[in-house]
């Protein structure tokens, strides 16, 4: 009969448990979590699946496209050349990592995701190397169902045409 029984808890547990849960510090670190979780392990797990599921016909044979690091730019593994980090060519997108404003960020954020969807949805997907950045990325053009990646891209109002020199910002003023 000991088991239908818990012993009381003490008082000031309970206490600090309604404290703690009236104290919108709580909720505010809660929400800052699953922010900060839903950018980084969402969008790894889809990289993942995409990783898993397709592979790329390239030069060096079948890679994979491990990363979107931004909509422009991804990480491959090829068997040749192991990982690499490869520039898409024939397009820019606004940047992830040093956005000069809040909405480029937003809309580099929506450009990573397009491109992840394109890459999903595509049959075939086939990238040519062009030659490297002076960040030593390759500088790739990537094909999904024989369209340009860059064309799929500028035509959903994610990217403009670049193809080298000065690029436009992307804040508003």
């Amino acid at each position: 009969m000991g088991w239908l029984f818990r012993p009381a808890r003490p008082a000031g547990v309970v206490v600090r448990g309604l404290r703690r849960l009236a104290d919108p510090r709580f909720y505010l670190k809660a929400v800052i979590g699953l922010g900060i979780g839903g950018l980084v392990l969402v969008p790894t797990l889809a990289d993942l699946v995409n990783a898993a599921m397709k592979t790329v016909a390239s030069e060096q044979g079948p890679c994979r496209i491990i990363r979107v690091v931004d909509g422009d730019t991804v990480s491959l593994v090829c068997p040749e050349d192991g990982m690499v980090s490869a520039r898409l060519l024939g397009f820019d997108t606004p940047e992830k990592y040093a956005p000069k404003c809040l909405g480029e960020f937003l809309a580099a954020e929506k450009a990573s995701w397009h491109l992840r969807a394109l890459i999903q949805g595509a049959d075939r997907l086939s990238l040519t190397q062009e030659g490297t950045d002076q960040y030593g990325r390759a500088l790739v053009r990537l094909e999904l169902d024989g369209v340009d990646v860059a064309r799929l891209m500028i035509r959903a109002g994610h990217a403009r045409q670049y193809g080298g020199g000065l690029r436009g910002g992307w804040c508003a003023g």
